[in-house]
């Protein structure tokens, strides 16, 4: 079963103002990554953004836009050896992951490794995320059961991330 097998769980999450949330204090994905910590006592790297992201969603998305392809973040991963099965949790961006998740994975090998993906939206379910990280993250077994959580329910999705795990 995976939830014996070392994990690292690689998010990106963003405080301030949301969509449909309005301003938070803590990103929706970091509540669903310490979730899994708190369960399987997973290791969590948080992909930061080398320059923070404006407080106001609209010009946040503005800026994200701007990222892609090239979103510098504050510290990389340089080795995923040790684990055996790797979370990675992003927002929806346009139908896919965060700009800086891409900077923070793409130079891993993921040789062996399992995937487990995990995203929060506000309608967009999983979008394409599961088939452009497989396209990063050559070598890994992806595993059918992703799951995607509303943002708007993160806060109170302790019991629905246990049973997925």
């Amino acid at each position: 079963m995976n939830r014996d097998k070392k994990s690292l769980v690689i998010y990106f999450s963003r405080a301030d103002e949301n969509y449909a949330v309005g301003y938070i204090d803590k990103g929706n994905t970091e509540y669903i990554a310490e979730y899994v910590r708190d369960k399987i006592g997973a290791d969590l790297f948080k992909v930061e953004p080398l320059i923070p992201y404006s407080k106001e969603y609209g010009r946040c998305i503005e800026e994200a836009k701007e990222r892609v392809g090239n979103a510098p973040i504050k510290e990389k991963i340089e080795d995923i050896s040790s684990y055996e099965v790797i979370y990675i949790m992003t927002p929806v961006y346009w139908g896919s992951y965060a700009p800086e998740i891409e900077t923070a994975i793409k130079d891993l090998d993921f040789t062996g490794k399992i995937v487990r993906v995990v995203t929060t939206h506000e309608g967009s379910g999983l979008g394409n995320v599961v088939e452009d990280l497989q396209k990063i993250c050559v070598g890994a077994t992806f595993l059918k059961d992703n799951l995607a959580i509303k943002g708007t329910d993160c806060i109170h999705a302790r019991s629905k991330v246990e049973e997925w795990i």
